[in-house]
């Protein structure tokens, strides 16, 4: 293989670059320059000349990155810095000298491909937003990906969080009793360190870290931190962290804490902790509000072991904690005579002091179960202490890496050409299977919340987000998706209440769900510039209940589970259903339908401008989804036996008069369409004046939040066409054309030909993308314009949101679940053009030039399929005879013999 390559050198105040033909590069900088901007200009001069590796001639900072150099007195790891600009790999001088180029560079490929790394110690938001990239978690529980020697403070925060564990506290703020219900943040079983003789405690202090790497394995779960440490009398520690949770026994995560004294022989003590003080600090917004859950029960002790008892503070939530030590080979510390137990404000404290030698490693282990009351119907304390007795690191490494591996083996999600791409669509299907995988969650009454396991902001609460990760556990683990969506059938009842309390029939579910089921957004807000309460009103955004059918329809689509639909799916689709109906009212003057009062996506737009009601007119979004319902109901209707549909009409008090009433309504339901084919946002929205966001894109650059900008001008995007997100298009992105076509053709609409077009370029011109979901969806819209480079923009940027943090410190609060599902749908659906949403798979790819080839597994109405797309052939393999649609031909596919098409 002939590489093209480049030998980069680091100088005081310049970086060379020198090709194998002499060719050189040469940036200079000062003392004053930025380090990211240094490497963005050698990237900018680098790009244009393909390399396919860069080799580092510096000899490395760092011992535990060969890559890492000193760029004004900085140590940087350069090789992580020009990979994610150049999405080429870096390796150094002396791993070529060793491996060989080829050889060096398909290792280091291979370690970008998999692995999620940091070097050096980061501040606030920053530092919280790796630590939420670095949970590591089963579905049961998320374990943040903070060094265990950190306690909560500004720049760290160790949180745990158990999957439907929530807590209600009633706070008095401003003359007004305010009530809100979080995600509880547990208490944490991972801390350690360590001291050195009669030293202090050895406490995360940028002063007395010289060098610290932490690395997250997507391929095993693992999550390495290491740091060499220099203590203020001279001596020097490395310390190694290893976490791991348990993809098998889904209770319990182990800690390995590796200590080795550098330049020092003499005492050391390991210190380890049970705290059970945490509270829910992660979001600053929050500060006012009450944050203690938890009340610390029962105390106890048993050699190794620690236990610790609790109850959440008003949903009452038992909770059971076990912590074990262990020392690895090594005959020298004996656990029995050193090991030393203080326990003192809800904190249980080990200590256990030895005699260390100079270059000698000693390993200890912490293993930690928990158990709740929720998923444990036996003995809390029984379960606890025969999990203590027959967990341990080795087991959990054992089944992380057996579970990671079979999960990569079905879920993989390969491309070419990319390794950053690689990398972050690798992060995305990792930390789907944090927050719920098929093992735990089949033994637990939990759905996936919109920052997943990862952080407190939202507290944690499910939304609608769950309809852009939900597909994806169907394609891949639809046993997972099934157990999911039981969470929404065990509120129903909760639903159904909603929708009484506000005037209507059946099943309305909430914007924001927690434990029961209820409502969980304010009705009101503190405005903290005029300390009054103004009106909260995002839980106008009905569409959360067409979310849930969506998901529905989606997953009986893809498997066909008719006995889930008659358990389930149909009971909650009549219900909403009926809500729908009930809220859409006879417009006797115009001969029409009405729905009122509700909030599309789009969350500018609370209202119209002036109007003291809060709520729109006929969001098109919403009653196109409304339509889509009724027709789907009905189709389900057909498809079920007469004796079962007469059994579900009787629960959910549903009749022939309400199929009637949904024929009229969808046949009336108002969209309003422009005569030149534009489907208006809501109706009204023509009226709106339009904004020059050119104009405001030159005075503010970022306008993703145009929103706060013109209420800083004491106006309101109410008054103006622009969006936040995608919304009149939305239902473009979850329904096939023909669902999406059916709903106009219903209502006697025709819509030109070019209606995708002309749409698509009115609201992208009109969309600020601020949500990173806006992103995504219009990355799909962009196509149907062939607007391909646009399209690759904004999926990328989706793509990187919370590796680059672009929204201003909200990854440090946790992670974004449904961009991190809708990456994975818009490259499989769109750029491989693997579209499932029809009777049959079609194929049709629109491949990124910057990828060579996408390749993945999928299910389908109990096929499995394996797809290898290149930029110009398609290989589909089928493990059943089957066919396909590929570019609107359909192909037959004979069971595992590979289909191999080529395309234009």
């Amino acid at each position: 293989m002939n590489m093209k390559y480049l030998t980069l050198e680091v100088h005081d105040q310049e970086i060379s670059g020198n090709e194998e033909d002499g060719h050189s590069y040469d940036i200079s900088f000062t003392k004053d320059d930025d380090v990211d901007g240094i490497l963005t200009r050698l990237a900018d001069a680098l790009r244009p000349q393909h390399f396919d590796a860069l080799v580092l001639a510096n000899a490395s900072e760092s011992v535990f990155s060969d890559t890492v150099v000193k760029i004004n007195g900085e140590k940087v790891d350069i090789g992580i810095g020009l990979t994610n600009k150049l999405l080429i790999p870096v390796v150094s001088q002396a791993a070529v000298a060793d491996k060989g180029l080829e050889e060096a560079t398909r290792q280091q490929t291979n370690q970008d491909e998999w692995h999620l790394s940091y070097y050096g110690i980061y501040h606030d938001k920053k530092e919280y937003g790796q630590e939420s990239l670095l949970t590591v978690g089963n579905g049961f529980f998320g374990l943040r990906g903070s060094f265990v020697e950190a306690n909560e403070s500004k720049n760290f925060y160790p949180g745990t969080y158990i999957a439907g564990v929530y807590n209600q506290l009633t706070t008095p703020i401003h003359g007004r009793d305010v009530v809100n219900e979080d995600l509880v943040n547990m208490p944490n079983g991972q801390f350690m360190t360590f001291k050195v003789g009669d030293g202090e405690p050895f406490a995360l202090d940028d002063s007395m870290i010289d060098d610290v790497y932490k690395s997250l394995n997507f391929k095993t779960g693992a999550l390495k931190l290491q740091m060499i440490v220099s203590l203020p009398d001279g001596k020097k520690v490395k310390v190694e962290t290893i976490k791991y949770a348990d993809m098998k026994n889904w209770h319990h995560y182990a800690v390995s804490y590796t200590l080795t004294p550098l330049n020092f022989s003499g005492e050391m003590t390991l210190i380890s902790r049970l705290d059970g003080s945490t509270v829910n600090a992660n979001v600053a917004r929050y500060s006012d509000f009450k944050n203690r859950h938890y009340d610390i029960t029962k105390t106890e002790e048993s050699g190794t072991e620690n236990y610790m008892f609790g109850e959440t503070k008003t949903s009452h939530v038992k909770f059971a904690f076990g912590t074990n030590l262990g020392v690895v080979n090594n005959e020298t510390i004996d656990i029995g005579d050193e090991l030393r137990n203080y326990t003192h404000d809800d904190i249980m404290e080990q200590t256990i002091v030895f005699s260390a030698e100079q270059n000698q490693s000693y390993q200890f282990t912490k293993d930690v179960v928990m158990f709740t009351s929720l998923e444990t119907k036996g003995d809390l304390e029984e379960d606890l202490f025969n999990a203590l007795n027959n967990d341990s690191f080795a087991s959990a490494e054992k089944n992380s890496r057996l579970a990671w591996q079979r999960i990569w083996e079905k879920a993989d999600l390969k491309v070419t050409g990319d390794v950053v791409a690689q990398k972050l669509l690798r992060m995305d299907i990792f930390h789907a299977f944090v927050t719920a995988t098929e093992t735990a969650n089949k033994n637990l009454d939990a759905s996936v919340g919109a920052r997943g396991l990862h952080g407190e902001a939202y507290r944690g609460h499910i939304f609608w987000d769950d309809l852009f990760i939900m597909p994806f556990y169907t394609q891949n683990y639809p046993n997972l998706t099934r157990k999911l969506l039981q969470y929404r059938f065990k509120r129903l009842d909760a639903a159904k209440k909603y929708a009484k309390e506000n005037g209507y029939d059946g099943a309305m579910y909430p914007w924001q769900s927690a434990m029961y089921g209820d409502e969980q957004s304010q009705f009101v807000h503190l405005n903290p510039l005029t300390n009054t309460w103004d009106p909260d009103n995002s839980r106008l955004q009905r569409h959360v209940s067409l979310a849930v059918a969506y998901n529905i329809w989606y997953y009986y689509h893809q498997t066909l589970d008719i006995d889930f639909m008659k358990q389930y799916g149909m009971p909650i689709l009549l219900e909403v259903a009926k809500m729908w109906a009930s809220m859409a009212k006879y417009n006797a003057k115009e001969g029409s339908y009405d729905i009122d009062g509700v909030m599309g996506p789009d969350e500018f737009h609370e209202g119209y401008p002036g109007a003291k009601k809060a709520g729109l007119n006929n969001n098109a979004y919403t009653n196109v989804m409304v339509v889509w319902l009724f027709q789907t109901v009905e189709r389900f209707i057909q498809i079920l036996p007469k004796d079962e549909n007469a059994k579900l009409y009787q629960d959910a008090d549903f009749n022939h008069d309400n199929i009637d009433e949904m024929r009229k309504i969808q046949r009336d339901l108002t969209i309003e369409v422009s005569d030149d084919g534009i489907i208006a946002q809501f109706q009204g929205y023509f009226k709106l004046k339009p904004l020059d966001l050119d104009a405001y894109k030159k005075k503010y650059g970022d306008i993703s939040r145009i929103d706060r900008i013109l209420k800083a001008q004491n106006e309101s995007p109410d008054e103006y066409q622009v969006a936040k997100q995608a919304d009149t298009l939305q239902a473009i992105y979850e329904l096939p054309l023909d669902h999406f076509e059916a709903v106009f053709k219903a209502q006697g609409i025709k819509l030109p030909a070019d209606y995708l077009v002309k749409n698509v370029r009115y609201y992208l011109a009109r969309t600020t993308h601020g949500s990173t979901l806006s992103r995504i969806v219009y990355a799909e819209l962009a196509l149907l314009d062939n607007q391909r480079d646009l399209s690759w923009d904004l999926f990328s940027e989706a793509l990187s949101s919370d590796y680059y943090d672009i929204q201003g410190g909200t990854t440090a609060e946790g992670i974004h679940l449904g961009v991190m599902g809708a990456t994975i749908m818009v490259t499989e659906r769109d750029y491989a053009g693997v579209d499932d949403r029809g009777a049959e798979i079609s194929i049709d790819p629109h491949m990124p030039k910057q990828w060579g080839s996408i390749e993945f597994i999928r299910l389908f109405r109990g096929v499995e399929y394996h797809f290898l797309v290149t930029k110009n052939k398609i290989e589909v393999t089928a493990n059943q005879d089957v066919s396909v649609r590929i570019q609107g031909e359909q192909t037959s596919l004979t069971a595992n013999k590979t289909e191999t098409v080529t395309y234009d």
